[in-house]
């Protein structure tokens, strides 16, 4: 086989691995979506859940909405962190993907080198070959020539 042959495969590797790379920027930047909002809900919940502050009126129904509300939250709060750990996972994924696109692509090119390396040590024994042939030639004219 010979390195030519590998060019199409290499470039589908490469172009694999941009995609995945492309494909794990997009996941990255979810990831920090989905952690910034976590951040957003716990903020927006530590501000909530202040005590009220001294001589407030607070009636049973307003305290009872106020536990209710801190309820909503809190369960926000536990949605908000499957979605960030099911984001982390994706994210593993992602990157494993990448760094297995990575690992054939180098393959390749390796491969390819060791194809152009073995073609070029070929090529360069069939030019000796040709000088040789032309250096015995050569010196077998020149012993004819003598008698």
């Amino acid at each position: 086989m010979s390195a030519k042959r590998l060019d199409p495969l290499r470039q589908r590797a490469e172009q694999r691995e941009e995609a995945l790379a492309q494909e794990l920027a997009r996941r990255v930047q979810a990831h920090q979506q989905q952690a910034q909002r976590l951040d957003d809900l716990e903020r927006f919940r530590g501000e909530y859940a202040q005590p009220v502050a001294p001589g407030a009126a607070l009636t049973p129904g307003l305290l009872q909405n106020r536990a209710s509300f801190l309820a909503r939250i809190d369960e926000a709060l536990g949605t908000q962190k499957k979605h960030l750990a099911s984001s982390e996972e994706a994210l593993a994924i992602e990157r494993t993907r990448l760094l297995l696109a990575s690992r054939d692509r180098l393959v390749l090119e390796k491969l390819a080198a060791s194809y152009r390396s073995a073609e070029q040590r070929l090529q360069e024994q069939r030019e000796q070959r040709v000088q040789d042939d032309l250096g015995a030639r050569r010196h077998h004219d020149r012993r004819e020539e003598k008698p």
